[in-house]
């Protein structure tokens, strides 16, 4: 009987191999996501929105400004006509004188006999 219960510790006892259970694959939980489809879609056209807008405003500043250079141009353009008929008009009364008249007619050999001259009134 001795011999069987050294028998019984001599020989090793089977190893059970340890198996590992295998994880299962659990499903991992979807993560929200910070903006729902429908948010998203809402950002999205109101990011559209206010670029095209802005694009917009840009475009509509752009032609305001070439149309003030233009006016300024124009005004410029009519100041300097302004100028040169005012100083026409002093030239056309300097020139339209009697005196200076009846030099250029004495030069050419006309004369006036006992004669009243009038000026003709300059109608405009």
């Amino acid at each position: 009987m001795a011999a069987e219960e050294i028998r019984k510790y001599s020989v090793m006892p089977e190893r059970k191999v340890r198996t590992t259970p295998s994880p299962k694959k659990q499903k991992q939980p979807k993560r929200k996501s910070w903006f729902s489809k429908g948010e998203k879609v809402l950002y999205t056209s109101g990011l559209v929105i206010v670029s095209i807008a802005m694009v917009f405003t840009v475009q509509y500043s752009s032609s305001v400004d070439s149309l003030n250079r233009d006016v300024q141009q124009m005004n410029q353009e009519i100041e300097q006509l302004q100028s040169e008929n005012t100083s026409l008009r002093a030239e056309v009364k300097q020139m339209s004188k009697p005196s200076r008249i009846w030099s250029i007619a004495e030069e050419h050999g006309l004369t006036i006999k006992n004669a009243e001259v009038k000026q003709a009134s300059h109608t405009n």
